[in-house]
Parts: C-alpha cells; sequence; structure tokens
C-alpha cells in the first residue's frame, strides 16, 4: 500500500512537471559579432528586442572583441564544426566569405523558411558591396557605416568660420587658424585609419585603388594607388603633420582621435556616422561639435563615399530549426522598426530606403541629438556611381589594410618618401592577391 501511494505521488509530480512544462522550449542559436564597448552593448539590446518579441527562439549574442578577431574566430570554428548560425563580417573580409563555400545566400535563406523581402529597398551602394554580379545579395545589411568629418564648432566660432569646411583648402585654412589661435591639435590624425583617410578619399575623388573595378572585375586585379591622386593627398598630409596641423593620435599614442576630439584636446577628427550616437553620449559637456560629409579637393566632381561596417552571414552546417531562428532575426530587422531603433541608438544609416523614409517623416533628422546623421546617407548615395565607387573587392584585403598603413606612417614618422612608401605597398599588396588567385584558381567571382 506504502509503495503504491508513492508510485501515485510520483506519477502526480511527474504530470505537474509536464502541465508547468512549456510546450517546445525555444530554439537557441548564436550569432557572433565583432563590436565592443558602447556598440557592443546596442548590439545586446537588439538581440534581447528580438528575443522579447516572440518565444519559438532565442539569439544568444556573443562579443569576439573586434572584426579581425571574429573573421579569424569564424574560421577556426567553422573549421572544427563549431560555428555560430550567423556572423558578423566587416567590409574587408567580405571577398573572404564570399569564396568560402561556408555561408547559405540571404535570399535562400529567407525564401525556404516563408519570408518575402524587397532586396530592392535596400540602397544601392549598400546593396552592391554584399552582392554577386548579378546583383544576387549574399549577406544580410546590418551595420552599415560612412566616414565622415568632425568640427568642434567653438574653435571655428573662434576663427570667425561660418559653417564648416567644405573643401581641403578649408581645412588647411582653419587649421592653421586654429593653431594660430592657441589650438594645439587642429587635426587629430591616426595613420592607421586607412579606411577614412585613404579609402573614403579615393572614393569620393573616384580614384581607383586597384584594377577591374576594385577587384569587382576578377581575381586577377592589381593595385594601382599609387599612380592616383592618394600620392598628392599623402604628400599634403605629409606636410600637415610636419607643421603641426594634423597631429598624431592613436592608441599607440596614448589617446585614440575619437577621445581626443570629444575630451576637447583636437578639434577636428575623421570617423564613422556611427561614432554620432557614441560622440552624442560621452563628450564632455563643454566640447560642442557638429558632423559633416568628408571634404573634397576644389573642383572635383563629387562621387559616393563607400559603405562601411559590416554584415550578416549564415553559415553551413547548422539544423533547420536554428535556420528558421535566423530567418525570422533577419525579418525582424528588416522592419522600419528595427531600423529606426538601430540607427537611433547608434549613429548606424538604416540600410533601407522605407526606413530611411519613415525617419524622416518622423522628424528623426530635424534636430538635436540626430541632426546631421542624414548627410551620411547623401554621402552613401552622391551623384553617379563608377567602377571606383562600388567598394572594395579584394582578397587577403585584411592585410592589405595594415600595409597600407604602414606605408603612411613611414611616410609620417621616419620620412620615406611618398612615392616609394606607396610603391612598397602596392609591391606587397600585388602578391598578396596574386598569393590569393592561386589559393582559389579557377575560381569565378560570383
Amino acid at each position: 500500500m506504502k509503495r503504491n501511494l508513492l508510485l501515485t505521488a510520483a506519477l502526480a509530480s511527474a504530470l505537474a512537471g509536464l502541465a508547468s512544462a512549456p510546450a517546445s522550449a525555444a530554439t537557441k542559436f548564436d550569432f557572433w559579432y565583432g563590436l565592443s564597448g558602447d556598440l557592443s552593448e546596442r548590439v545586446q539590446d537588439v538581440c534581447k528586442r528580438f528575443n522579447a518579441s516572440q518565444t519559438d527562439y532565442e539569439i544568444v549574442c556573443t562579443s569576439q572583441n573586434d572584426y579581425d578577431t571574429n573573421l579569424q574566430n569564424t574560421i577556426a570554428a567553422f573549421r572544427a564544426n563549431k560555428q555560430p548560425t550567423i556572423t558578423q563580417i566587416f567590409d574587408a573580409g567580405t571577398l573572404d566569405l564570399m569564396l568560402s563555400g561556408a555561408y547559405m545566400p540571404i535570399g535562400q535563406l529567407m525564401s525556404e523558411n516563408g519570408y518575402k523581402i524587397d532586396w530592392d529597398n535596400y540602397l544601392k551602394g549598400i546593396r552592391s558591396y554584399y552582392s554577386t554580379s548579378k546583383g544576387e545579395l549574399l549577406s544580410m545589411p546590418f551595420n552599415s557605416s560612412t566616414a565622415m568629418i568632425y568640427y568642434n564648432t567653438d574653435a571655428l566660432a573662434k576663427i570667425g568660420f561660418t559653417g564648416v569646411p567644405q573643401t581641403w583648402e578649408e581645412v588647411e585654412d582653419v587649421a592653421r587658424r586654429e593653431k594660430a589661435a592657441g589650438y594645439d591639435c587642429p587635426v587629430a590624425f591616426d595613420p592607421t585609419g586607412v579606411w577614412q583617410w585613404f579609402e573614403q578619399f579615393s572614393a569620393i575623388h573616384n580614384q581607383p585603388i586597384a584594377s577591374k573595378g576594385n577587384g569587382f572585375g576578377g581575381l586577377d586585379a592589381e593595385y594601382v594607388f599609387n599612380k592616383t591622386k592618394f600620392v598628392d593627398q599623402l604628400t599634403w598630409y605629409k606636410k600637415m603633420f610636419d607643421e603641426g596641423l594634423f597631429v598624431h593620435k592613436s592608441k599607440a599614442a596614448g589617446e585614440t582621435p575619437n577621445d581626443a576630439f570629444i575630451n576637447g584636446h583636437c578639434q577636428i577628427t575623421s570617423s564613422s556616422v556611427a561614432d554620432h550616437g557614441t560622440f552624442t553620449k560621452q563628450a564632455k559637456p563643454e566640447v560642442h561639435w557638429t558632423m559633416a560629409m568628408l571634404p573634397v579637393w576644389a573642383g572635383t566632381d563629387r562621387k559616393n563615399s563607400f559603405v562601411g561596417g559590416a554584415s550578416l552571414w549564415t553559415l553551413k552546417g547548422k539544423s533547420a530549426e536554428e535556420y528558421k531562428g535566423a530567418a525570422a532575426f533577419f525579418n525582424f530587422l528588416a522592419t522600419p522598426e528595427s531600423a529606426e531603433f538601430w540607427s537611433t541608438v547608434t549613429g548606424y544609416v538604416p540600410v533601407t530606403m522605407t526606413g530611411f523614409e519613415a525617419m524622416k517623416a518622423k522628424g528623426f533628422y530635424d534636430a538635436a541629438p540626430y541632426k546631421g546623421r542624414e548627410l551620411a546617407i547623401a554621402s552613401l548615395t552622391y551623384g553617379e556611381a563608377t567602377e571606383n565607387t562600388h567598394g572594395i573587392r579584394l582578397g587577403n584585403y585584411v592585410t592589405m589594410r595594415k600595409e597600407i598603413g604602414d606605408a603612411i606612417s613611414q611616410v609620417m614618422f621616419n620620412n620615406v618618401p611618398v612615392q616609394q612608401a606607396l610603391d612598397t605597398a602596392v609591391e606587397h599588396g600585388n602578391a598578396l592577391l596574386r598569393k590569393f588567385e592561386k589559393t582559389y584558381a579557377g575560381v569565378q567571382l560570383p
């Protein structure tokens, strides 16, 4: 009798447990990303919003600290069959993923899971960066940005400059006048800031970085930036540096350009539009500033700037349920509401026209603290795109960025002649391209 009572109690307890348990546990899937600090916290906010929006899936979002580390960790994890379902790969790593065969195209993922996305709604400059030559989008645009220039408005007012500089001639004039007015650091300059000081300069001035449309035309492209207007631009950087108008700021120097700007130590800096939100939160109260499109040399037929940031790739080797979760997450990101939230808390541009138009209609860009961010869209869509402004599709470009940064540093710090430094960088870069081409011998760019 006692035994039967125990069995009955055990059965009742088990049935009660089943009754209180959910019908089915949420499917977990991993998302790795390469942002840190404030931007990492904002990614976590996006993940929390998605998880709170439904009960079928739980996205687990993990920072790998920076883009380079995330790319390398993703590759290593895939080889060990421990990859996440989604990974964030920055612009320079696009070709590496594109030729890896390790991903499922975003269009296939969404259609197979019953979602219809208007891919033409994505800003053309952003869409083309992550698409095949036939226009098939391979990864989901996420944190898209472009390079901008930031000015301390009090410093401009002190020297009597109205508005903001539109040309490099005006930047030089302002820097000289600020130096004369007692500002020790008119322009914060990090030689390793290749993205804004070299790549974006080349785009808006319609200068090729490499042949074959910066690599979009084939793996046999060659670097040519040692024969473009960038030779004169680097010569100008060196002149400004030697006169103390450009001042070295970097982690190695003890203070980054952005920190120097928001602390009021430097009056001009160039960085991503994504830093607009960070500057708003972190600038000292006495530092008043504004943002503008990058300057061009007077008389230039300005072109669009490159998209920066990263896109989200869906990796092969995961379960059907995890892919359903990934598709649901991407569909969540595609809504105007998500675009507005992400742009509001960061500064990254909305990647769709409907998102951008919805934010404009609400007056998002009309006043502080968001006024000015629409200039990033203007920069990305400026003029007619050319083969030099679609982006960069070159193998081993992560390594090449360091080569270019080293070349700029050699000019600035060791007085290596500009042409010599750029010739050396091109020589090293072409060796990297040939190595990459050999690795993918016989492979055609998609």
